[in-house]
């Protein structure tokens, strides 16, 4: 008999369609579980807890939601489950995953995130075969950490570590781990090796539940301009960068559409400013490195979304610099990735 905790949040998975209109439902949840006893064979060797802290379209989460979220679940007796299972929607899928991951970086257990593609009324969504999955996973695996299967259009199931799940790719409901480095495939009840993880490399740490809510997100594009935004409440700026991990240094169109001035205006303001996703190579672009050279961190070898919420977890748990720069550094799950 395996015991598995079962975390509902709402998301696409816990929905119904009415009036043309996708919104959450208390009671769709259970669809899940109707649909996993009719499918799956010899249900009643599973015994599940049910809880559900939170009721939202996942567009719609707030970094309270993930200390809410956690709060639930430790307030459970976690020893006494195999795994834990939390529905989630799709649009914030990867940030929750990392948010997640981070902080339960200790657990001795799995987590598995299941969403759907569509409201499990549709016969096309694939909610159903992301939770047999995660129970599989449970049963076979017994791995701790967080973990998200996911099947693409056309695709076998992967198994994503939490902390590189990519956010979905665009007009499109596929989800890839960043380098396109899944972890497992899951074919025919069985899971293969995709791509291996080095455990030596990783740290434990035990954090609070905080995130910040004094981390600003910047995004890239030609003609940004960085007069439009207010620093007077920010401790720290992520800013992603292009496919090169690069940013525009060129202060040609003006000082209002350069990083570089922006990244002065914050020195004044001390703000921290911090770039990410970047693969450390022994070459740079120029305009990468006139951005380290002006007082820019960069954050390397991490997804966006794996940089941010690591950032919130340190500005929610650390007070020095030092700390904050120590814990950027440090792999606690799997989020720095190998060169």
């Amino acid at each position: 008999m395996s015991n598995v905790l079962l975390v509902f949040t709402g998301g696409t998975i816990g929905s119904t369609v009415l009036n043309k209109t996708i919104n959450t439902s208390d009671k769709q949840c259970y669809k899940l579980l109707n649909l996993f006893e009719q499918s799956y064979p010899e249900p009643n060797k599973l015994n599940f807890n049910t809880i559900q802290p939170v009721l939202l379209l996942s567009e719609n989460l707030f970094p309270s939601v993930w200390e809410t979220l956690i709060a639930a679940i430790e307030a459970e007796n976690i020893s006494q489950y195999d795994g834990i299972i939390i529905t989630h929607g799709t649009d914030t899928l990867a940030y929750t995953a990392a948010a997640l991951s981070l902080y339960f970086n200790t657990i001795k257990i799995p987590i598995l995130l299941v969403s759907s593609d569509y409201p499990l009324d549709n016969p096309q969504a694939n909610g159903l075969n992301h939770f047999i999955c995660a129970i599989e996973f449970i049963k076979q695996r017994k791995e701790a950490g967080v973990f998200v299967p996911y099947k693409n259009t056309h695709s076998a199931t992967l198994v994503h570590l939490g902390t590189r799940l990519a956010s979905s790719l665009q007009l499109s409901g596929d989800f890839i781990s960043v380098q396109s480095k899944a972890y497992l495939r899951f074919e025919q009840n069985t899971f293969h090796q995709q791509n291996a993880i080095n455990p030596v490399d990783r740290i434990k740490i035990q954090l609070a539940p905080n995130y910040s809510t004094r981390v600003l997100l910047i995004k890239p594009y030609p003609g940004l301009d960085y007069s439009n935004f207010i620093i007077d409440h920010v401790d720290a700026v992520i800013h992603d960068l292009y496919h090169s991990g690069t940013a525009c240094s060129t202060g040609d169109w003006g000082e209002n559409y350069s990083l570089l001035r922006f990244i002065q205006r914050c020195s004044k303001k001390k703000v921290a400013l911090y770039m990410a996703p970047a693969i450390k190579t022994a070459d740079a672009y120029d305009s990468t490195r006139i951005l380290i050279e002006q007082g820019a961190k960069v954050i390397w070898n991490m997804s966006l979304e794996s940089a941010y919420v690591k950032l919130l977890l340190a500005y929610g748990n650390f007070n020095d610099a030092d700390s904050i720069n120590q814990f950027l550094q440090q792999n606690i799950a799997f989020e720095i990735i190998s060169n």
